[in-house]
């Protein structure tokens, strides 16, 4: 006993079924191209949302892994900074504490040894002063 649908098949296959309902050969090939469109783009849509979820994920996952990175960094940090020794160091030395008894010293060292920057001539003054459009014009005209 055959099965209903592989009657069904069979019958497609044979012409006899197909002339009946009036398809030629192009009109099937159509529908067929039909069919086989429709379903490209009921699957595209998803395939494209799956794609860009997976990077949306990687992202997320490296920025998990430098946060987690940073969090260890500033744990460590914490830890450095419950030592009290480590408290008074970092007083010293960001904020110039200095214990009762001490002597503070400040030492400058010389600049680089730039001169500053002479005072602009009465024609420059002259020129600053005059329009936007006036300087474009003598700029061109020299």
């Amino acid at each position: 006993m055959a099965v209903p649908w592989r009657r069904w098949l069979a019958a497609l296959r044979g012409t006899r079924l197909l002339g009946r309902l009036g398809l030629s050969n192009t009109r099937r090939a159509a529908v067929l191209a039909i069919v086989v469109c429709a379903l490209a783009l009921s699957v595209a849509v998803p395939l494209r949302t799956y794609f860009s979820q997976r990077s949306q994920i990687a992202e997320q996952a490296e920025q998990q892994e430098q946060l987690r990175v940073q969090v260890a960094k500033l744990e460590r940090r914490s830890q450095q900074l419950a030592d009290p020794e480590q408290t008074k160091a970092e007083a010293r030395k960001r904020l110039r504490y200095v214990l009762p008894g001490e002597t503070p010293y400040l030492v400058q060292l010389p600049q680089d040894g730039t001169a500053p920057a002479a005072p602009p001539k009465p024609e420059q003054r002259k020129q600053n002063e005059k329009s936007w459009y006036a300087n474009l014009w003598n700029s061109i005209n020299k």
